[in-house]
């Protein structure tokens, strides 16, 4: 018992006392719902630090893997955790890095621990990388989408962990979307944008997911990884959670958190989400609409946006920064700018389908097909989703 005292007391001065080391800014205070504060798997260190002592520790981690306003690696190096390598999503570690910027290995000038990314030269970490590593905590914020690159980086870190034979110890953080929408992505659209067949918004956390890609035998092979999850606790599924941090560059806020699942489509069009802008994720536009009253003109933001959409063109469009967004797949969104787009040949870019996971919904829109008559064309597949879902939740 005194041992435990000691230990909360030291790891509350770590956390007090050490600075984040990203000045990302902070967008929201903790949520508490009803039955308390949520605490996400990182908050609970002494849950998983007796797992990490003798061993020779790698962290898969960016700027969103806090304990409080601290970061997880500064907190367990304070604590004596052998901390190896650090190994980077997309964005990089510190989440400084623009959308599709490949990113260096290179030592964190704070801690001077090797940084590897998993960005550049390779997404999946090499056998050599994890020749000198006995385990692997994953800690990344996701928001519940399949073509967030976040949950794709942990899938080749479990597979690389199989084929190695490593634990991986994941810190369970809750879905700020975390509902189940969209089509289903099909086989030969597979990519790093999409690597499972399930829909747009997959309704799971990252915990979750781990066990449904070992579950439903996703991994190469069929290999199985061995995981161990610290869960979430005070937290559900039905409860709305606003992120401390913006999990990347262009998500800055709720809103664009939000809004993300629906509007991250148009990445496949010709239309602008307003990267390059304040307000990335919260605006459309297009410089052909001319008829629309908004305006806003993209720029290239070092390590933000480089060379955004339409850079240096006034688009025009809609503001959606005082929308309120529904615990859904939104297609009004793709109905209005395509109406509204004067060459209808031009507007979506092969890109599109990718990010949708199937050639269908761009040709059900072109075909002027009706919102409830898409999303009944989604309802079987999607259905068997739900059903196979069940088996792997860890939140009511």
């Amino acid at each position: 018992m005194i041992r435990l005292l000691v230990f909360g007391f030291f790891l509350f001065f770590v956390v007090a006392c050490k600075a984040p080391p990203t000045k990302r800014q902070q967008i929201a205070p903790p949520v508490k719902t009803v039955d308390g504060q949520v605490k996400t798997g990182a908050d609970q260190v002494e849950n998983f630090y007796k797992t990490l002592a003798g061993k020779r520790v790698a962290l898969v981690v960016n700027h969103t893997s806090l304990i409080g306003k601290t970061h997880l690696a500064d907190s367990l190096k304070a604590l004596g955790a052998n901390i190896v390598k650090i190994f980077g999503p997309e964005h990089g570690f510190r989440g400084n890095a623009a959308d599709g910027e490949l990113v260096n290995d290179s030592v964190d000038m704070r801690t001077g621990i090797a940084l590897v990314s998993l960005y550049g030269k390779n997404k999946k970490p090499t056998q050599q990388q994890l020749e000198n590593v006995d385990l692997v905590v994953f800690d990344i914020q996701d928001v519940g989408t399949r073509f967030y690159t976040y949950i794709s980086t942990m899938h080749y870190v479990m597979e690389a962990c199989a084929e190695a034979r490593k634990k991986v110890i994941i810190l369970d953080r809750p879905n700020p979307n975390a509902f189940v929408d969209g089509p289903i992505n099909e086989k030969p659209f597979q990519s790093f944008v999409a690597m499972h067949p399930i829909p747009i918004a997959h309704g799971l956390t990252v915990g979750e997911l781990a066990q449904m890609i070992n579950g439903e035998g996703w991994l190469t092979n069929k290999l199985q990884c061995d995981i161990e999850i610290i869960h979430v606790k005070n937290w559900k599924h039905a409860d709305d959670f606003a992120l401390p941090v913006g999990p990347s560059p262009n998500l800055p806020n709720n809103q664009a958190i939000k809004l993300y699942p629906s509007i991250c489509l148009f990445e496949g069009t010709v239309i602008s989400l307003g990267r390059g802008t304040p307000f990335p994720f919260q605006v459309l536009g297009n410089p052909e609409l001319k008829n629309m009253p908004f305006t806003f003109t993209p720029v290239t933001i070092k390590g933000v946006s480089v060379k955004p959409p339409h850079e240096n063109k006034v688009c025009y469009g809609i503001d959606l920064r005082a929308e309120k967004p529904e615990r859904k797949i939104n297609l009004n969104y793709l109905f209005t700018m395509y109406t509204a787009y004067p060459d209808k040949d031009k507007f979506f870019i092969p890109y599109f389908d990718i990010l949708a996971g199937t050639p269908v919904l761009k040709q059900q829109i072109k075909d002027g097909l009706t919102e409830e008559q898409i999303r009944a064309s989604w309802e079987p597949k999607l259905g068997q989703y739900k059903e196979m879902r069940k088996k792997y939740l860890l939140y009511p």
